[in-house]
């Protein structure tokens, strides 16, 4: 099972493409897995034919675990030992040696299990043959990442021996008893992610919140005069122009535009805009790269093939990594407000609410007008009060003055 995705964990396979016994050949689907963002292809890394195919469909296995054996014609594979069961504990005050054949945790595997090192890293070096252990890690709290792999191939490094194919764990069995007023469900890929990321977000990360209500008058007679004028072209969104508005916002804002790194705060040239999207069983963030850089169109027509593809668990990790703002519109569900969940490590997120007439003061007279609001969440570690209402100040008067955007 390869890292397919740069915080992969562990993947479900979803369907084999192949078979036990199929010829293949590198570069071919072997399977489809959902990871804990999309579903992607798992590919032959070379010719052969297929063998010992351990993980079924539906079954989900560790990074790193073997899911089936690539052989050459007529090459004999051993089979992989089947799983034991270990052996009970022994009593703390009483330690006892294990019997002979017992499987015994040996010092050095529980040193190379608390390596510290990324998913994309740990895969380079089981396919390098490379021990961990004896790499100098540059990560952050000394973690092992992919250049620091690169520096040592060039290095003689000890080879780990290699070993036996560990069986591939059984899926997970969903048992409720008859006549119970509960059904139990394993977590999918993206639900097990999702939890991970909101215990290293809304507990860590010092939360604070800006809200302010914006006169989207002019933004709907815009969008109603470009409509008009593209036809059959296409047409423009509310989404889109606050996403277009909320990019060059960012970039007088560079302060926003910013992710924290423990010992530094990284500061981006690029606005790499996050868009929430929710899908079936959760929610992913596409991110349009260069947003500020993108026309109204362009812009709106990769908010929507970034959408389709999130929705159909296509998109690929270049196009959910690396956002460095994100912005989450429920506008269309009709909240009016709402506050989101920083995505670390960037420092702030927007909550979009709908867009309603409300009865609102024009010179004098009380008049209907669209209005909706915008609630920030800001890192404290990286935005202050005064930054993250100088950028809601800034995006407010683009939305309510569209032409502002054009300066």
């Amino acid at each position: 099972m390869e890292a397919l995705s740069p915080t992969m964990e562990e993947g479900r396979v979803v369907k084999w493409h192949k078979r036990d016994g199929d010829p293949v050949k590198a570069g071919e689907t072997l399977a489809e897995v959902e990871t804990d963002k999309a579903v992607m292809d798992l590919v032959a890394r070379a010719d052969g034919v297929l063998r010992q195919v351990a993980a079924a469909e539906g079954q989900t296995v560790p990074v790193g675990s073997v899911v089936a054996v690539i052989a050459a014609p007529g090459e004999p594979v051993r089979a992989a030992p089947p799983p034991s069961s270990p052996p009970p504990p022994a009593p703390a005050s009483r330690p006892t040696a294990a019997p002979a054949g017992s499987p015994v945790a040996t010092p050095a595997a529980a040193d190379a299990a608390r390596v510290k090192a990324s998913p994309l890293a740990r895969r380079m070096a089981r396919e390098a043959g490379v021990d961990l252990k004896l790499v100098t890690g540059s990560g952050p709290g000394g973690r092992v990442v992919r250049k620091d792999l690169e520096s040592a191939s060039a290095m003689p490094l000890p080879v780990a021996p290699p070993s036996e194919p560990a069986p591939a764990p059984r899926p997970p069995v969903v048992v409720t008893q008859a006549g119970a007023g509960y059904e139990d469900v394993p977590l999918t890929q993206i639900r097990k992610t999702i939890a991970k990321r909101l215990a290293t977000s809304l507990g860590p990360v010092p939360h604070f919140f800006l809200t302010t209500e914006v006169d989207m008058e002019r933004a709907g007679e815009a969008r109603d005069a470009l409509n008009q004028s593209l036809g059959e072209r296409g047409s423009v969104s509310f989404n889109d122009i606050i996403l277009k508005a909320t990019a060059l916002a960012l970039v007088q804002h560079r302060a926003c535009n910013a992710w924290f790194q423990d010992d530094h705060i990284r500061y981006w040239n690029d606005v790499h805009l996050g868009m929430a999207v929710a899908v079936e069983d959760g929610l992913i963030t596409p991110v349009i790269r260069n947003a500020d850089r993108k026309s109204l169109a362009e812009l709106g027509k990769a908010a929507k093939d970034l959408a389709d593809k999130a929705r159909s668990r296509r998109l690929q990790p270049n196009e959910y990594t690396g956002s460095t703002f994100s912005v989450s519109n429920l506008g269309m569900f009709d909240i009016d407000e709402f506050t989101a969940v920083i995505n670390p490590p960037e420092a702030g997120i927007i909550a979009v609410g709908s867009i309603g007439q409300k009865p609102t003061v024009v010179s004098g007279l009380v008049t209907p007008r669209r209005r909706m609001r915008i609630t920030m969440s800001c890192d404290h570690r990286v935005i202050d009060g005064a930054t993250g209402a100088a950028f809601l100040r800034t995006l407010k008067q683009m939305l309510e003055n569209p032409l502002a955007m054009l300066l």
